[in-house]
């Protein structure tokens, strides 16, 4: 029935659509592939020609007054040129897409709080600022911006709480991958990525018309390129004796490992020791259900390092750190800070984490709409899939 009757309508339709975004010229499609490694500062801005592009800061603070939080901003570019809603391309609706995400684990009152924002850059939107030819970017008044080698960053939440910080490197960045900043995403694709593991930091909170200083330790990760790339789990573990460990964990569709899974020590010194899937065991304990969601991710993790001889367990310090931004970036996650406890060269080591966990709630999937119009077109979703499904 779908074959005989509609296929021929959603082809022409398919063909009209295509028609109209290339006489608007709203992209030719020309995306670069991520095969060049990492060249900086150049790569720590924007770039025009690839197809997602995101800087991500993560981070664990003290404040004077002793109250410990852990927070998280992200800024999304994604160039939509082979995007589709349904028949609908994309670039049609917007091209680039932006986005920006800033949470707070207020870990001394167990309270995870988020906000996430989307742009277009139309008129009458938030306005965009990615810059190609220095750091400098902002949506609306979240901003992240470099002055004389420090990263400085602004944002705030609906409810009054503002955070301001300056974040200086203590280490160079790292390149991942192969040693060029050029990592494997599976499936023939590449992605270029490149780390500062250890930044000091110092800034200002102001919560419940308080303000405060605080200080504490930051860990920043750039991606940007033309990739396919489906489910992970991502570790930054900061130890107190000056070392780093990151772990990248794909996934494939059944919850299995990929080989192209990866992991990077780093010394005291910002020597780099990079490591295999069978380099290092991950394991996780425990689970933990979303009340929100009704998501199940794994949570209270072992990893072991033999080579390294470590043997750590990282506990999320707030159970509840999940965000649901199916309305800018089309996906459920869980992103929160961590204790470390455990032995690393045979004594006792401690420090602080951030994990990040992609994939374990599928209903993104089935979204077509929640990209660009999250759910107040929640009618689009329903017409084209039950029209234009091939099931």
């Amino acid at each position: 029935m779908y074959d005989s009757l509609f296929k021929p309508i959603e082809s022409v339709a398919v063909d009209l659509f295509e028609t109209a975004a290339e006489l608007l010229d709203t992209g030719s499609g020309q995306l670069a592939r991520s095969n060049k490694g990492v060249v900086l500062p150049r790569d720590l801005y924007a770039h025009r020609d690839v197809q997602t592009e995101w800087w991500y800061y993560t981070g664990h603070c003290r404040t004077q007054s002793g109250r410990e939080f852990g927070f998280e901003l992200v800024f999304f570019k994604r160039r939509t040129d082979h995007d589709r809603i349904g028949i609908l391309p994309a670039r049609l609706i917007a091209n680039p897409m932006y986005a920006a995400h800033f949470a707070v684990s207020d870990i001394t009152n167990g309270i995870f709080s988020y906000e996430h924002r989307r742009s277009f850059n139309k008129p009458f939107d938030i306005p965009v600022r990615m810059a190609e030819d220095e750091y400098s970017l902002s949506l609306g008044d979240w901003n992240v911006r470099e002055d004389n080698g420090s990263h400085i960053l602004e944002a705030g939440l609906k409810d009054g709480t503002r955070f301001t910080a300056v974040l200086e490197a203590a280490k160079e960045p790292i390149l991942n991958g192969d040693g060029d900043g050029l990592t494997s995403k599976g499936d023939g694709t590449t992605a270029n990525h490149f780390s500062f593991t250890r930044m000091a930091l110092a800034g200002r909170l102001t919560k419940d018309r308080t303000t405060e200083n605080f200080t504490g330790c930051a860990w920043m990760d750039k991606e940007f390129g033309t990739w396919d790339q489906k489910f992970w789990d991502w570790f930054s573990l900061q130890f107190d004796d000056g070392t780093e460990l990151m772990i990248y964990h794909f996934r494939d569709l059944d919850e299995r490992t990929e080989e192209h899974t990866h992991a990077i020590l780093i010394d005291e010194e910002g020597r780099t020791e990079k490591l295999g899937a069978s380099d290092f065991e991950l394991r996780s304990e425990t689970e933990w259900t979303s009340p929100k969601t009704g998501t199940t991710y794994p949570s209270t993790w072992t990893i072991r390092v033999p080579s390294a001889d470590i043997d750590v367990r990282l506990t999320p310090l707030i159970e509840d750190q999940e965000l649901d931004t199916r309305g800018t970036t089309m996906v459920v996650y869980w992103e929160g800070c961590c204790s470390i406890t455990g032995a690393k060269g045979g004594r006792p080591v401690s420090g602080k984490a951030y994990a990040e966990l992609v994939g374990y709630d599928k209903t993104h999937n089935l979204r077509i709409d929640s990209f660009f119009f999250g759910s107040k077109l929640d009618w689009v979703k329903q017409f084209t899939s039950g029209i234009f499904s091939e099931t």
